[in-house]
């Protein structure tokens, strides 16, 4: 089984890219994957900024992220950017921390002129990271993204369709094929 750190980069614990992330973990359990979740906004705020990196949610993300087979990180687009809290973070990782990863960066946004957001501002720092495979990310526009009121999630064909594919191709690279796990 290989393990999958899903890192939500949103500031906002109710964001559609936080749901959105959340659902996706779901088909990567359903492949066989076990996934951990974690949410840079509950990461103390005086550690990230500070550069506290003995601070003890620091270390553990740390310890995370080298555990980890493969890596997921989605982000809302800010500015034509990705997040600051997930920057915050990436910053305090050591230099290499995603050598002999498998990535897969993810982002939503309010505009379709965030879409390279993804390739311009991502993937280079993933990649100086060094990330053996950053494999297609995808960018979902937060339209695409409905909350139902029982706090599930409910995401446009299009979408959702594009979605289930860069997962797919995310968990083929992992080692594991896009077939689903017997439910039992």
């Amino acid at each position: 089984m290989t393990t999958v750190l899903s890192v939500s980069g949103s500031p906002s614990a109710s964001s559609r890219t936080n749901r959105l992330l959340r659902h996706l973990d779901d088909r990567l359990v359903a492949q066989g994957h076990e996934v951990i979740p974690l949410d840079v906004r509950t990461i103390p705020a005086q550690a990230l900024l500070g550069a506290d990196f003995r601070h003890p949610a620091i270390v553990e993300a740390t310890e995370l992220f080298a555990r980890a087979d493969g890596v997921v990180i989605a982000t809302p687009v800010y500015k034509a950017s990705y997040s600051g809290v997930l920057k915050a973070l990436l910053d305090l990782l050591p230099q290499y921390a995603l050598t002999d990863k498998t990535v897969l960066p993810l982002a939503t946004g309010g505009s379709t002129a965030h879409v390279l957001a993804i390739d311009y501002a991502l993937r280079p720092v993933l990649s100086s990271m060094g990330a053996a495979h950053i494999v297609q990310g995808w960018f979902t526009l937060d339209k695409d993204i409905t909350v139902r009121d029982d706090g599930s999630v409910a995401v446009a064909a299009s979408a959702a369709q594009a979605l289930t594919q860069v997962i797919d191709q995310f968990s083929t690279a992992l080692g594991h094929g896009p077939v689903l796990a017997a439910a039992g």
